[in-house]
């Protein structure tokens, strides 16, 4: 009688562990997939993959506010990278960019400011003033730089976006959405300049007559959230408080938009929490790195015997965390290769996940791979004779 009872209890506590286990996954899927966000649109996104862990109404074309900068800000790296403009370089001010009004840096008019400190000015402070010097610097005026801004939306497949200003000032006809916001930002990440500006709290931007205007971070996350180290963010009545934000702890870094919350610090605390749900239950494993030798092959008619190989890029596996998912990478390189340059393809590594090809990656030499000369192919005729 007592084994019995002791048998039905212990089965009593599996049971329960069960439903407990049960209950507390099935709270975890339903607040990833509900969140009580005010905001009217949201985004979490791992940068690596682009997998989406949570969406609300991401494509739905709304009011961004300041969000727009994001694209000033890009085009702005975009053309410093190109060499189209520099750091360094001056660009004289407009008394049109003087007279912005909303958030600005009061930046004077007729006077030059470089590239750098308007760069700054628009990062942290999310300054109106600035944004069009720059636009009118790169592109002759505000209007011809909204229609690089455009086009560029496009080529980026930001396929409901509109802008009519650089700013984010109130335009009926301009929108974007959360999906494209994001899009963005992962694009401006890859700049490592941006981060530069994009971690700084406080800072001055010191006029060229000698008068300083405080610059203060509008992305409060990156003060108080860990890891966050990127955002732009965005308010007006018709748009309402809006943030696009990043963050990395660990190898993992996600994205987060929100926009249409109710209140400034509703966007903070709805992107901190979508943030951390990203984090506490998504893990990002590196599979593939450009740095790690992934095997040797010999060559033929090469000056050395064995050439060592890697991925031409890098490759994370995104999951939740506690999937049993299994990732296989296995290799195709030939058995032997001639003369190759880094950076030319010379095989694939194939990611598949429970037998599922899920990525493709090139292959590379790690070094250059020299054919032998007339002087090393008679040198090896003697050697060998």
């Amino acid at each position: 009688m007592k084994k019995c009872l002791n048998c039905i209890f212990c089965a009593f506590i599996m049971l329960l562990v069960a439903i407990c286990s049960g209950i507390i996954q099935n709270n975890n899927l339903a607040y990833a997939e509900e969140f009580d966000l005010t905001a009217k649109s949201a985004i979490l996104l791992d940068y690596d993959s682009g997998t989406i862990i949570y969406e609300k109404e991401k494509s739905k074309k709304l009011p961004v506010a300041s969000m727009v900068k994001l694209m000033t800000i890009y085009l702005t790296f975009k053309n410093i990278d190109e060499g189209v403009i520099q750091l360094d370089q001056k660009l004289t001010s407009s008394e049109n960019a003087s007279g912005m009004g909303g958030s600005q840096v009061f930046i004077d008019p007729y006077v030059e400011y470089s590239v750098e400190d308007l760069l700054k000015s628009v990062i942290m402070a999310s300054a109106n003033d600035a944004s069009v010097v720059l636009a009118e610097g790169i592109s002759g005026s505000e209007a011809a730089f909204v229609d690089l801004m455009n086009n560029t939306a496009k080529q980026l497949g930001m396929n409901n976006t509109l802008y009519c200003n650089c700013t984010g000032l109130p335009a009926p006809e301009q929108y974007s959405c959360a999906e494209d916001c994001a899009i963005l930002l992962k694009q401006i990440l890859n700049y490592e300049t941006y981060h530069k500006y994009s971690t700084v709290w406080m800072d001055n931007l010191t006029h060229p007559s000698g008068r300083k205007t405080e610059l203060v971070n509008t992305n409060k996350l990156v003060r108080y959230l860990e890891g966050c180290d990127s955002g732009k963010t965005g308010s007006t009545s018709e748009a309402g408080y809006c943030l696009t934000a990043s963050a990395k702890r660990n190898n993992m870094r996600l994205i987060s938009v929100v926009i249409g919350a109710k209140t400034g610090n509703d966007r903070f605390k709805e992107s901190t929490n979508l943030l951390n749900y990203g984090f506490a239950n998504y893990q990002n494993k590196q599979l593939l790195s450009k740095e790690v030798i992934v095997g040797e092959v010999a060559t033929s008619k090469c000056k050395q015997q064995i050439a060592q190989i890697i991925p031409i890029e890098d490759f994370f596996a995104f999951d939740k965390k506690g999937n049993a998912s299994n990732y296989v990478v296995t290799y195709e390189l030939p058995e032997k290769i001639k003369p190759t340059k880094c950076g030319q393809e010379i095989g694939s590594a194939i990611v598949s996940k429970d037998g599922k090809v899920i990525k493709t990656v090139p292959l590379t030499v790690k070094t250059d791979v020299e054919g032998m000369s007339f002087k090393d192919n008679f040198k090896s005729i003697l050697e060998n004779w």
